[in-house]
């Protein structure tokens, strides 16, 4: 089980209160999410629901609030996949690390419990736009089970938008490198265990399988995590990269019975998009701001894969993993502006942080863009909000409650802003 550690110096302000009176957002610049732009755009909702979007020429009593958004531009919130954001406050302190459990097969591991809503590093999210995340363990074989959270709550119970949406399996690599502290050759070689791997991987699903199947004489509490799996009402998010790896990976699930995939990572799917697309598999593309992990790739492989990918017609969104992970969340609508810079260009890259990701978590119908009947979490900013220059937040509401863009790095810049003006 994850132990949550409660901490007096880590505290973030208070969550913003219900969504009281109607609010109008009138003349901005509206992103909308699903590739289309309303340049003079009127956006009015109430009680955390949208109920207008469309053209500030319409004639329609404003109601409410109304914001005057002139030259600036609206946008759905921006949401993380595949994040560790919340489970760890300080890394170099074991106890306020809750991302990882003992042990490989943990499938019945909950990220959501573990969740700190009072993190100081949730909070440094919100004045980028990032105020949804897909929270997931790390570690082991199957990590564990994630869960979805709006960056705005006193607790766990309030954050939670989807719970427990996917379980999260780590595939085996055919390659390895061998260890040079040990004097071994350290050149990327075959994995002679690769196989042996797999079948692991295969045999516990089985047996979960078989057990589900049971009189259930006496309980498995892994295996029962499972069930959902089978059902269809949970996906299987399988940490792949390399074309054998993400081949294997998908023709194993099916076999098994276990049809709701998602890759993530999932560099070299570009040359399996057939087989991506026979079986509706979406990608959770890592942050391009890395070196390609093979040697034979282009330089700019992981700053073009998205446009290779999205042309071929897969759904593609972005998640974040692996060194300061939790901190780079914040960098996420950066990492779509390098996407959009390789060819892919800012709406479709925006769809990105936005309806694509919405459709891969499945909450496509409550946020991901800017449509009556969806939660009011959107924010306006003075300029392109996938270009840090622009990036500048002035409004920002989450499910229709206007929150705080006050985090403790704001305070340090207004600070040491002052320090050295000429008085």
């Amino acid at each position: 089980m994850f132990f949550s550690l409660s901490v007096n110096i880590i505290a973030q302000q208070t969550p913003a209160n219900d969504q009281l009176e109607p609010i109008s957002i009138e003349g901005g610049i509206a992103h909308l999410g699903n590739g289309k732009v309303i340049t003079n755009s009127l956006i009015m909702f109430k009680a955390g629901k949208i109920i207008f979007v469309g053209s500030a020429m319409t004639k329609i009593a404003r109601i409410g609030k109304v914001i005057k958004a002139n030259g600036k531009h609206v946008y759905p919130g921006f949401i993380a996949a595949n994040t560790s954001l919340g489970l760890v406050e300080i890394d170099a302190v074991k106890a306020s690390s809750d991302e990882r459990e003992t042990g490989f097969m943990n499938p019945h591991i909950r990220s959501l419990i573990a969740y700190n809503a009072e993190s100081k590093i949730v909070e440094s999210m919100r004045p980028n736009g990032v105020f949804i995340a897909q929270v997931t363990p790390r570690g082991g074989t199957i990590s564990g089970t994630s869960s979805i959270m709006q960056l705005d709550a006193w607790n766990w119970e309030d954050a939670s938008l989807k719970i427990d949406d996917a379980i999260h399996l780590n595939w085996p690599s055919s390659f390895k490198r061998g260890r040079w502290w040990l004097g071994e050759d350290p050149s990327l070689k075959p994995d002679k265990n690769y196989i042996k791997n797999i079948s692991k991987i295969t045999s516990y699903f089985k047996d979960a399988k078989n057990y589900l199947a049971s009189d259930k004489f006496q309980k498995n509490i892994p295996f029962e995590a499972t069930k959902g799996l089978f059902e269809g009402s949970q996906k299987l998010f399988i940490h792949a990269n390399g074309q054998k790896e993400i081949t294997d990976a998908i023709h194993i699930s099916k076999k098994l019975g276990i049809n709701n995939i998602v890759i993530v990572n999932g560099e070299g799917a570009d040359n399996i998009s057939d087989l991506l697309i026979k079986n509706n598999i979406p990608i959770i593309l890592d942050r391009p701001h890395r070196n390609p992990n093979s040697e034979d790739d282009a330089y700019d492989y992981t700053y073009t894969i998205a446009k290779s990918l999205t042309d071929k017609g897969i759904l593609v969104g972005i998640g974040m993993e692996g060194q300061m992970e939790r901190m780079n969340t914040r960098n996420l609508p950066f990492y779509a502006g390098t996407f959009a810079a390789h060819g892919l260009g800012k709406e479709v890259a925006l769809q990105l942080l936005t309806s694509n990701t919405a459709k891969i978590l499945g909450i496509d119908h409550l946020v991901g863009t800017l449509e009556v009947g969806k939660d009011a979490t959107l924010f306006i900013s003075k300029g392109d909000a996938l270009d840090m220059r622009g990036n500048i937040l002035t409004d920002a509401f989450i499910q229709g409650r206007k929150i705080s863009l006050e985090t403790h790095q704001t305070k340090l810049w207004k600070r040491y802003s002052n320090k050295y003006k000429t008085k």
